[in-house]
């Protein structure tokens, strides 16, 4: 699991000052990019070498409670599942304390064509490493 903190701005609240919906899907991504890096990893990386791309296929967000304009929020990422095609990543957000969303992105391992390719192994080990991962 590896957790990184955002600051909510102005731009990514509503009028009420509250986090629009749509962007706890940026958090999503922000924490993936990080969880990627903190492994080792770039994506920009992931589609040279491999020569695939990971397009996100499935997203859910359940909101418990909202984030607001100049909140300090933790996002925690980890990986929940590794396929022969796909991956899944899970996510739990929160502010000092308090559960604010949780959810999940799938990801399909497609190459440049958009045709589903086999995960490679070097990165499935990669993604692996450290993580407990759901049967």
């Amino acid at each position: 699991m590896v957790s990184i903190q955002i600051r909510i701005i102005y731009g990514d609240t509503d009028q009420m000052g509250i986090v629009y919906y749509a962007n706890y899907l940026r958090f999503f991504e922000a924490g993936r990019s990080e969880f990627m890096r903190a492994k080792g990893l770039r994506y920009r990386d992931v589609e040279a070498r491999h020569r695939v791309m990971l397009p996100v296929t499935e997203a859910l967000v359940s909101y418990r409670a909202p984030a607001r304009y100049e909140d300090l929020i933790t996002v925690e990422t980890s990986i929940a599942g590794l396929r022969r095609a796909s991956a899944r990543f899970e996510y739990r957000i929160h502010r000092e304390g308090e559960l604010l969303a949780t959810g999940h992105t799938t990801h399909a391992c497609v190459d440049a064509e958009g045709r589903v390719q086999r995960m490679p192994p070097e990165l499935v080990q990669v993604l692996n490493a450290g993580e407990a991962l759901s049967p």
